[in-house]
């Protein structure tokens, strides 16, 4: 049974975050047709202004999308880059000196009330303030100097889906746009990603190894690791399972003692240089007789005694990120699903998390 057709299931729990699960691809494109001039537009003046350095502020999901986007400006651009500790100004009232420093800030909704107070504070400090938000009228969006608007359209189940790939996608062509690229590299991934959301069956079988795990880690380095946090959240926030992230590196540095074979690994393993990086650290794995699993590449999913395989043949690394969160988003799904839970509706949590 195809995602869409899971959507059309209304009766069925989880139906809204299948169905938003579902757009993904009519959000990619609408970013591609309808926003990527605008993005140009804001990289090219942000550009012009030649900033010295980039901090990058977000929370949950977006926060993992900010990850991503630091990869991109240190990797293709070039440019310094590092994640804010929002609390340095909203708690503690610091006041760095900002001039000429370009800040992101990636927010799904646009309203948390301290993404808003430290934009604020950075402009005020000289920064060159960027809101990419999926709220054109969203507080955030108002107090910052550019926005650029991920065209996901209303999210309404409280785990992200669509809005997270489309923060990557935008983020990407935003870096594009700095550099002076044109974006070719992302101009398949609607195609892509509706064949992968196409395959939910294969996700469903893979779900049944989870359905009664306690833990579960998940590993990636470069550009898969900012997947393998979001995938952590998503199976945390919808089934509960406790699930750690970690860089393949950080992973060799302590946690991998916590392995055994029956512990639960998920490894992302990006097609290019992060792949290539994290290949020791499957081998550490197999040497532990982890019951590993493996999203990537059909090479990499032969090694391992389960996956998912991703069509990523000649697919850029820097774009592969918004194919591989896409197994994982129905992993949590189904994982829910089968511990007779409801995915639309997460205990605790709230869509718009008022964080100060």
């Amino acid at each position: 049974m195809s995602a869409t057709t899971t959507a059309q299931r209304s009766d069925q729990p989880g139906r809204i975050m299948s169905g938003e699960m579902a757009e993904q691809p009519a959000v990619l494109r609408r970013i591609l047709d309808q926003g990527a001039p605008r993005i140009r537009e804001v990289a090219e003046r942000i550009a012009a202004r030649n900033p010295r350095f980039v901090l990058l502020t977000a929370r949950g999901t977006s926060d993992n999308a900010a990850l991503y986007a630091k990869y991109l400006l240190e990797v293709l651009l070039g440019k310094a880059c590092g994640l804010t500790s929002m609390s340095t100004t909203t708690a503690y009232g610091a006041q760095p000196d900002l001039t000429d420093v370009l800040v992101i800030t990636v927010s799904q909704s646009g309203g948390s009330p301290d993404l808003v107070a430290s934009t604020e504070a950075a402009r005020a400090a000289g920064a060159i303030t960027l809101a990419v938000t999926n709220n054109a009228d969203s507080p955030l969006a108002a107090v910052s100097e550019f926005h650029i608007d991920v065209l996901a359209g209303p999210e309404k189940a409280l785990p992200a889906t669509k809005t997270y790939t489309a923060e990557l996608l935008a983020l990407y062509l935003f870096v594009e746009g700095l550099r002076g690229g044109d974006g070719a590299a992302a101009k398949a991934l609607p195609d892509l990603a509706q064949q992968i959301l196409d395959r939910q069956d294969e996700v469903r079988q893979l779900a049944g190894r989870y359905r009664f795990a306690e833990r579960m880690v998940l590993t990636s380095r470069g550009y898969g690791y900012p997947t393998a946090k979001e995938a952590a959240l998503k199976l945390m926030e919808t089934s509960y399972i406790p699930a750690l992230s970690y860089s393949g590196a950080d992973l060799l540095h302590g946690p991998l003692a916590m392995v055994d074979n029956i512990s639960p690994v998920i490894a992302i393993v990006t097609e290019g240089k992060g792949g290539q990086a994290l290949q020791p650290v499957l081998e550490r794995l197999r040497g532990r007789g982890a019951d590993l699993v493996v999203i990537g590449s059909a090479s990499e999913v032969e090694r391992a005694s389960a996956g998912f395989a991703l069509p990523t043949d000649g697919v850029a690394e820097e774009v592969q990120p918004i194919l591989e969160i896409l197994p994982l988003q129905m992993l949590a799904y189904e994982v829910t699903i089968a511990r007779g839970q409801d995915p639309d509706a997460p205990r605790a949590l709230a869509k718009v998390t008022e964080t100060r």
